[in-house]
C-alpha cells in the first residue's frame, strides 16, 4: 500500500476489508444485513481515506466531520470502519461479538456504546433527519465563534427506506430552505428493498425531488472510486446542501446474491461467502485483515491528530475559548438557578393568572437572557406555542447566529433535528407544537430518551382545555403514551411559579429529554409563598396542606386550581384533605420512599388530570378514585367541556366523600 494517497486498487482492497468482516460478523451472528455495507465499502472508503476530517484517538473532537449512517440496519458498516481506524473499544472480539448481548456492537448503531457512533440509528429516516440538526448546530456555532473554532461537514449514508419516509422530506426541505451547505448524503442508490425490486414501491426521481427542495444533486457509480471523489470535491465547494446519488450493487461480490433482496437481512451463508471471497480476490480466513491493509487503515485513523492538536492550539489562543468550552459542556445548573430563584420571588410578590404556555414564555425570557447557547423554535405556531422570546432573532440562511428556527409545518423533522443539535453540541435545543402532535414526533422523542439527550420539547394546549377546537386537537392518551417511555419527563405545571421551575428542571439534566405540556387557558397562581427551592424538581410535592386529613387529592397542570377549590368545600362539610402538586411522575419516582409515603399517606386518594388514568398507578391504588377523561373530547369552550366532562370542583368533592365515607 502507498503512503498517504491511494489509488483505486488500493481504495478497493481496503473497501473489501469492510465486505469481509461485515459478512463474517453476520454470519458468525446468524443475523444481519451484510448487504448494505457490501454495497456501500467502496463509497465509504473514499469519504474516510479522502474526506472526513477526523481523529480515530480523539473521538469527541468538537470540530470532526460528522459522520451519520442513517441506513443503520447496516452497522457493520460503521463497526468495521471503527475496528480498521483504531478506534478505541473496537476490537476485533466486538465485531466477532456482533449482535450479542453486552456487545458495542449492537444489530443497530447506539449512540454511548461503540466508537464512531454520532447517533442512534435504525429507524429509517431519523440519521438523515439528526443530520440536518447537527447542520444547523455547525452553521450557528460557526457564526457565532468562527471558522477557527467550527468549521466541519455533515456527512450521511442514507438508503431507498430512509428516503422513502416521511421524515425524509421534511428534513430535506427544511436543510434546502436553509441552504446547509456542509451537509453532504450519499444515498446508497441499489434499486432493492427487503420485498425485492425498488420498483414494487416506489418510482420517485430522487434528484428532482431534492433539486425541487433546493439541493445540489450528482449521481454517480459508487463502485468507482475516482467519481465518487469527483462528486464529494464537488459537494464541498457547493452553496447548497448536496445529495450524492451512488448507484451501487446491494451484496457487492456475492455471487449469486449480489443485486438482490436475499442479500439484505440475512446471513449470506458458508457457500456464499466463500464465492464472494473468491470474486473479490480476497483469499483470507474470517476475521482476518492482511497487515498492509490494516496499517493503510489505521494510519488514516490517525492522520486527523495534526489537525486536531494545530485546533486544540487555536482554541486555547482563541479569545472566546472559555465561551466555546462553555457552551460545549452546556451545565447551566448554578447560573440558572440563582436567576430562577430571583425570577420565582418576583412572581410571588406579584401573582398572575396566565396561561402556563405564556408563563413559559416569560420564564424562557429568563432562560434565554442567562444561556446563550439556546436556540429554539416552533413547527409554525410561535405565537400558540409562545416559545420565541424577545431576546433572540430568527436562525435563518442569512444569519445562521440567529437562536430561533421557523421550522414550518414538520413536527417530526423539528424532533429529529433538534436530537441532531444536542447530539452535535454547543446549542441547547427546544421547540414547541400542541401536546396532540406529540404522535407527529414520538419516534424522535423516543430516541431521545433512548439516547439519553438534553431536548425540551414545548407542548402546549394539553387538553380540553383549549375548548372549540374540538378532539381532533385535544390530548387525552397523549400523557399518559408519553410518560410510558422510559427516561422522558413529562413535566405539567400547575401556574407561572411552577412552570419556571419546571423549565429549571428540564434543563439542569443533561441526559433526559423533557416535555413541558402546558394550557391555553389562564389559570389562577398557586404558589403565593416563595421557596427558594425547586420544589417541582421533587415531581409532587404538598401544594396545601392540613395539620390532619381525611384523604389525599392528588392534581397535575390546569387541575391543581380545582382541587384546592375542592378542598375549601371539603373544609365547609367537614372533610380535611391534603393536596399534593405532581407536575412530574418520573421525578417523583426517582425520590426517596420515605418521602414518597409521607407525601400520600396512607389514607384515601384521588387523582384529578384532564386526561386518561392510565399512568398514574404510582400514585394511586387500584381503589382510589381518579377524576378524569375516559374518551375523546368535544368542541365547545372550555368551561362547558370540563363541566360536559365532569372534570370540576363539585366532581372532586363528590370522590373525595366517596372515599372517605
Amino acid at each position: 500500500m502507498t503512503e498517504g494517497s491511494f489509488d483505486a486498487a488500493e481504495l478497493r482492497r481496503m473497501a473489501n476489508a469492510i465486505r469481509a468482516l461485515s459478512m463474517d460478523a453476520v454470519e458468525k451472528a446468524k443475523s444481519g444485513h451484510p448487504g448494505m455495507p457490501m454495497g456501500m465499502a467502496d463509497v465509504a472508503a473514499v469519504l474516510f481515506s479522502k474526506h472526513l476530517k477526523f481523529d480515530a484517538a480523539a473521538p469527541a473532537w468538537a470540530d470532526r466531520d460528522r459522520f451519520v449512517l442513517s441506513a443503520g440496519h447496516g452497522s457493520m458498516l460503521i463497526y468495521a470502519l471503527g475496528y480498521l481506524l483504531g478506534y478505541d473499544g473496537m476490537s476485533l472480539e466486538e465485531i466477532k461479538n456482533f449482535r450479542q448481548l453486552g456487545s458495542k456492537t449492537a444489530g443497530h448503531p447506539e449512540y454511548g456504546h461503540a466508537p464512531a457512533v454520532e447517533t442512534t440509528t435504525g429507524p429509517l429516516g431519523q440519521g438523515l433527519g439528526n443530520a440536518v440538526g447537527m447542520a444547523i448546530a455547525e452553521a450557528h456555532l460557526n457564526a457565532r465563534f468562527g471558522d477557527a473554532l467550527a468549521d466541519h461537514r455533515t456527512y450521511v449514508i442514507a438508503g431507498d427506506g430512509c428516503l422513502m419516509e416521511g421524515i425524509s422530506q421534511e428534513a430535506i426541505s427544511l436543510a434546502g430552505h436553509l441552504k446547509l451547505r456542509k451537509l453532504i448524503v450519499l444515498w446508497d442508490d441499489n434499486n432493492i428493498s427487503i420485498d425485492g425490486p425498488l420498483s414494487l414501491s416506489d418510482s420517485t426521481n430522487q434528484l428532482d425531488r431534492f433539486a425541487a427542495s433546493g439541493w445540489e444533486t450528482i449521481g454517480v457509480d459508487g463502485h468507482d472510486p475516482d467519481a465518487v471523489d469527483a462528486a464529494l470535491m464537488k459537494a464541498r465547494s457547493s452553496d447548497r446542501p448536496t445529495l450524492i446519488a451512488c448507484r451501487t450493487t446491494i451484496g457487492y461480490g456475492a455471487p449469486t446474491k449480489a443485486g438482490k433482496a436475499a442479500a439484505h437481512g440475512a446471513p449470506l451463508g458458508a457457500d456464499e461467502i466463500s464465492g464472494a471471497r473468491e470474486a473479490l480476490g480476497w483469499l483470507h480466513p474470517p476475521f482476518e485483515t492482511p497487515e498492509d491493509i490494516l496499517s493503510a487503515w489505521r494510519k488514516l485513523g490517525a492522520r486527523g491528530g495534526a489537525a486536531r492538536l494545530s485546533w486544540e492550539a487555536r482554541l486555547a489562543e482563541d479569545p472566546n475559548c472559555a465561551a466555546f468550552r462553555s457552551a460545549l459542556a452546556g451545565d447551566y445548573a448554578s447560573t440558572l438557578n440563582a436567576a430562577m430563584r430571583d425570577y420565582k420571588k418576583a412572581l410571588a410578590e406579584a401573582p398572575q393568572k396566565v396561561a402556563t404556555r405564556k408563563a413559559s414564555e416569560m420564564a424562557l425570557e429568563v432562560v434565554n437572557d442567562v444561556i446563550a447557547e439556546t436556540v429554539g423554535g416552533s413547527a409554525d405556531l410561535t405565537g400558540s406555542n409562545n416559545t420565541k422570546t424577545k431576546n433572540i432573532a430568527p436562525l435563518t440562511a442569512e444569519n445562521y447566529a440567529g437562536r430561533y428556527v421557523y421550522y414550518g409545518i414538520r413536527e417530526h423533522g423539528m424532533a429529529a433535528a433538534m436530537n441532531g443539535m444536542a447530539l452535535h453540541g454547543g446549542v441547547v435545543p427546544y421547540g414547541g407544537t400542541f401536546l396532540v402532535f406529540t404522535d407527529y414526533c414520538r419516534p424522535s422523542i423516543r430516541l431521545a430518551a433512548l439516547m439519553g439527550l438534553r431536548v425540551v420539547y414545548v407542548m402546549t394546549h394539553d387538553s380540553i382545555g383549549l375548548g372549540e377546537d374540538g378532539p381532533t386537537h385535544q390530548p387525552v392518551e397523549h400523557l399518559a403514551a408519553l410518560r410510558a417511555i422510559p427516561n422522558l419527563n413529562v413535566f405539567r405545571p400547575c401556574d407561572a411559579v411552577e412552570t419556571a421551575e419546571c423549565w429549571a428542571a428540564a434543563l439542569t439534566n443533561l441526559a433526559t429529554p423533557s416535555v413541558i405540556a402546558l394550557t391555553r387557558q389562564g389559570l389562577e397562581p398557586v404558589r403565593l409563598t416563595h421557596t427558594d427551592e425547586n420544589l417541582s424538581a421533587r415531581g409532587a410535592y404538598i401544594v396545601a396542606d392540613a395539620e390532619s386529613y381525611d384523604a389525599t387529592i392528588i392534581a397535575t397542570g390546569s387541575e391543581v386550581e380545582l382541587a384546592i377549590a375542592a378542598k375549601a368545600t371539603l373544609a365547609d362539610q367537614g372533610v380535611s384533605v391534603r393536596v399534593v402538586s405532581a407536575p412530574c411522575f418520573e421525578l417523583f419516582a426517582m425520590q426517596p420512599e420515605k418521602y414518597k409515603n409521607e407525601l400520600l399517606g396512607e389514607g384515601p386518594r384521588v387523582g384529578v388530570e384532564a386526561a386518561v388514568r392510565q399512568g398514574w398507578d404510582q400514585v394511586l391504588r387500584a381503589h382510589d378514585a381518579f377524576v378524569g377523561m375516559n374518551g375523546f373530547g368535544a368542541s365547545a369552550p372550555a368551561k362547558a367541556l370540563y363541566e360536559h366532562f365532569g372534570i370540576t370542583t363539585d366532581a372532586i368533592v363528590g370522590a373525595v366523600k366517596s372515599q372517605v365515607g
